[in-house]
């Protein structure tokens, strides 16, 4: 146990001097003025200043500090200020511990205005996970993207093989209090020469980014209100231009000639199925085979808008995943020559993929970029610019042909409803789409010279002469 001795008056001297007797814990050795001041000495010799008092009749003791820190004259005043805040009814240890809470929050503050924007940025994405799609938050997470990594899809002229830094890391790796006017303005003028399509949509998502700050007391303080002013963006960003690539009537027979000659059959029925479908890129390439259903003629797709959409099953479109599907339950031959060595495929642990447009060199397993096909098989067809969102876009624009309805045609290409009729008084039945669907790839097919098969009919097609 820690005992006490007498009173002395302290001089560096004496506590030079001092030692715990043996057989003790420690020792302490009190001042005469002030009397609150003593000495603990160790049996291990270390020696420091403590303060010894009462609170509201119970015993009180601090250490103040080590006797090779504090000198003596500061310690009696650290011990006399102790004992006027006891007698003014204050809580010395509640004092220094407001005090450290006081020193931290201020360290803490400071180091949130130097962190860098990036800390926030992750901060809004998760906060606002549950608002957005997958697709959506993929599409903010590439924006902060470190980049380096392997490109799957999309390589394009003089370009490496690894993924570019998403265009706002550089925004995001200041400090809030940073990204001012001139910083977005500096970086907005660099993006748009580079990527002016990528530019225009950070842009937006930087600007709602920081008014999410605005409305969040951790970073309100720290933001620049005026840092995506519209007019920057006016006058930086080039003017958007309305994409119009579209296949006319003209052009059918020759693009369905050249995407039918592609030797890989999934791309070339991946094309003509997304044109006849009027469907987006990623939705056709995401349909499984439990999505198809031969039975009731319905494919099943991810809808961006929707979550989900069934569409009707045309008899060119049965055709073509009918015979994906034998293809894909068809087993591999024995072996298989690769770099000119004959090689055993591995038939034991062999099994249909899930993907329709399957990929066995793809990561994922299922098609990821056709573009490369697409653009060969269009400048073999002298067709000029056509993207695969203007397969999309050419099948809303030949539907006309056949007089189908807006609405119709908005339905089953996935597009919100634009009118009050639409929203709350248009429950179309899939036959009713079915009736028209099959009519716009009628319609299609024979501009291609294809002749369309009947429900009747199995899968096999002719060339219409």
């Amino acid at each position: 146990m820690a005992r006490e001795t007498e009173r002395t008056h302290l001089t560096l001297e004496r506590i030079r001097k001092l030692k715990a007797p043996s057989g003790t814990q420690a020792v302490y050795v009190f001042d005469d003025e002030p009397k609150q001041l003593c000495v603990r000495i160790t049996p291990a010799g270390i020696k420091s200043f403590a303060f010894a008092s009462k609170l509201n009749k119970v015993p009180l003791r601090i250490t103040i500090g080590s006797t090779d820190v504090w000198n003596l004259d500061r310690a009696r005043d650290e011990a006399r200020r102790l004992q006027t805040q006891i007698d003014q009814g204050t809580d010395p240890r509640q004092e220094k511990a407001d005090r450290l809470a006081a020193i931290d929050a201020k360290r803490e503050a400071a180091r949130r205005v130097e962190a860098p924007a990036l800390d926030a940025w992750n901060a809004y994405l998760e906060a606002r996970r549950i608002k957005w799609s997958a697709r959506s938050l993929l599409d903010h997470q590439r924006l902060s993207s470190v980049g380096g990594k392997p490109k799957t899809r999309g390589r394009k002229m003089r370009e490496g093989d690894t993924t570019l830094p998403g265009a706002l890391l550089p925004l995001l790796s200041l400090p809030l209090t940073k990204i001012d006017l001139d910083t977005v303005r500096a970086w907005l003028k660099v993006e748009a020469e580079r990527r002016p399509t990528q530019a225009n949509n950070a842009f937006v998502r930087l600007r709602a980014f920081l008014n999410w700050c605005g409305d969040c007391a951790e970073y309100r303080d720290q933001i620049n209100a005026d840092a995506c002013n519209s007019r920057m963006a006016r006058d930086e960003l080039p003017k958007k231009k309305a994409k119009d690539d579209c296949l006319q009537r003209e052009q059918l027979n020759a693009w369905f000639g050249k995407v039918r000659a592609i030797s890989n059959p999934v791309i070339s029925s991946y094309l003509q199925i997304t044109l006849l479908t009027g469907a987006r890129r990623e939705e056709v390439a995401g349909i499984k085979w439990r999505d198809v259903d031969f039975q009731w003629k319905t494919i099943r797709i991810a809808d961006k808008v929707e979550g989900e959409r069934s569409i009707p099953l045309t008899p060119f479109v049965e055709s073509l995943l009918a015979d994906l599907q034998r293809r894909n339950e068809t087993p591999p031959p024995h072996y298989r020559i690769l770099d000119g060595k004959k090689i055993e495929n591995d038939l034991e642990n062999w099994k249909p993929s899930e993907w329709v447009f399957s990929s066995r060199k793809a990561k994922s397993g299922r098609l990821q970029d056709p573009s490369i096909q697409h653009r060969a098989a269009c400048a073999a067809a002298d067709i000029e610019g056509l993207t695969l969102h203007g397969l999309r876009r050419s099948f809303g624009t030949l539907s006309e042909w056949v007089e189908a309805p807006v609405g119709v045609v908005a339905q089953l290409m996935g597009h919100a409803p634009s009118a009050i009729a639409e929203k709350h008084y248009r429950r179309r039945p899939l036959d009713l789409l079915r009736m028209w669907h099959s009519k716009i790839e009628g319609w299609i097919l024979e501009q291609a010279g294809i002749e369309q098969p009947s429900d009747e009919a199995k899968p096999g097609l002719k060339v219409a002469v």
